[in-house]
């Protein structure tokens, strides 16, 4: 994965009801409870998931990993948490994958948050972050098209849906590569008041949105 070559993404963002940050090593008991509870939920979308359940030690082994490629601004995964920070809801993150000049939005949710707008809410908030502060000129998701669900967050936030490429994604266990459907927003289609009042936080913890 190439470095971002942009300003980096905030530590720490805040929206109505949920608080989207890079991960700690401390976070590892709540990250393992949000996966190992949601397998059967993720594995058909998450190729990733068939490496789960880790071990307490190996997921803190990643959420360090994670926080390394955010430090040195190379790529930024962040867990997505509840307001009080007491749960990990899912995860997301903007991803240098897509150059030049575009970051990508990843998604997951844990199965007991399914279905109550927060990846939406998270999405938009990411998005906004993504064209404001790391200066994208473009944001990119990508969906599985038998992934009904997922499809339905960035046509809710007006993201113009490109194309279906055939092939492109890993393969499920023992199948078939998979079909990506691929959705686009630039910098100048994105409306702020998808994301309204959000507030954004730099390492320091200085506020910058």
């Amino acid at each position: 994965m190439p470095a971002w070559e942009g300003p980096p993404a905030p530590y720490r963002i805040e929206t109505e009801r949920l608080v989207i940050r890079c991960y700690e090593p401390a976070d590892a008991a709540k990250v393992k409870d949000a996966i190992d509870s949601s397998i059967e939920h993720l594995l058909p979308w998450m190729p990733w998931v068939e490496g789960e359940p880790q071990t307490l030690e190996e997921k803190t082994d990643l959420l360090k990993s994670f926080r390394s490629q955010f430090d040195l601004g190379d790529n930024f995964v962040m867990g997505v948490f509840a307001a009080d920070e007491s749960e990990v809801l899912g995860g997301s993150g903007l991803h240098p994958r897509v150059e030049p000049g575009g970051l990508e939005i990843g998604y997951f949710i844990r199965t007991s948050a399914t279905r109550q707008g927060y990846v939406s809410e998270s999405t938009a908030a990411l998005t906004r972050v993504g064209f404001e502060i790391c200066e994208a000129d473009r944001i990119e998701i990508r969906i599985d098209p038998e992934n009904e669900a997922s499809l339905g967050v960035p046509r809710k936030l007006g993201f113009h849906e490109e194309a279906t490429l055939r092939r492109r994604l890993p393969a499920k266990a023992g199948g078939p590569l998979r079909d990506v459907t691929i959705f686009t927003m630039f910098r100048e289609d994105f409306d702020p008041a998808s994301a309204p009042g959000i507030r954004a936080y730099n390492a320091r913890g200085e506020q910058v949105l």
